[in-house]
């Protein structure tokens, strides 16, 4: 669904900022916690204290609204990701384990709900969704990240071992969300260290 005035989300948001980030803080914790499907726009304005053609003022439509939701959400996945990098400059194996630390930790909180585009990818299967576009570029540009590591520590088949740590980190946002206190995701820091030695010495 879409309003019947055409407007891009940057020129809408800038005409009504405070609507807007009313909105999108909104969608967010909404989306997050409870799956993007499960949650109306009807449900979204009522708590956001808008109305519903200022949502489609600000968003062309429901799906441009979660991919919104999600390209703030990447932003903030990015962050935390050089932020490992940049804590380790030149040591690879030391920036994914300072990563995976911080994702261990957070994935055995007690609100803990995944990965927010792991979990848009399950919702939206349609290609062309602009929710599911965002949600697999940056698994797309994560698995490049995590070959290219591999191969600056000098795995003999580095593809092959960023590829096992991008299952490793798409395990623990799913079983986080099994199990809480003594879950397997506290510990893929250590079991990605394990299968960098057992690659590196192969």
């Amino acid at each position: 669904m879409t309003s019947a005035k055409s407007t891009g989300p940057e020129q809408a948001m800038k005409a009504s900022p405070r609507a807007a980030d009313r909105i999108l803080k909104v969608a967010r914790d909404l989306f997050y916690r409870k799956g993007i499907r499960a949650i109306g726009v009807d449900e979204i304005v009522r708590r956001a204290g808008v109305t519903k053609p200022s949502l489609y003022r600000t968003f062309p439509s429901k799906d441009e609204l979660a991919a919104s939701y999600l390209r703030q959400y990447e932003e903030e996945f990015w962050a935390n990701f050089n932020a490992a990098v940049e804590a380790h400059p030149g040591h690879p194996r030391r920036q994914i384990a300072a990563f995976l630390t911080r994702v261990g930790i957070r994935a055995v909180a007690p609100d803990y709900r995944g990965c927010g585009m792991t979990n848009a990818a399950v919702e939206y299967v349609e290609p062309d969704n602009p929710a599911r576009l965002v949600s697999e570029n940056n698994k797309i540009e994560l698995r490049r990240r995590l070959r290219a590591m591999a191969s600056a520590m000098g795995a003999g088949d580095s593809d092959t071992l960023g590829d096992g740590l991008l299952l490793l980190i798409e395990g623990a946002y799913i079983s986080g969300q099994l199990f809480r206190a003594g879950g397997p995701a506290g510990s893929v820091a250590k079991n990605a260290d394990r299968l960098i030695a057992a690659s590196l010495a192969g």
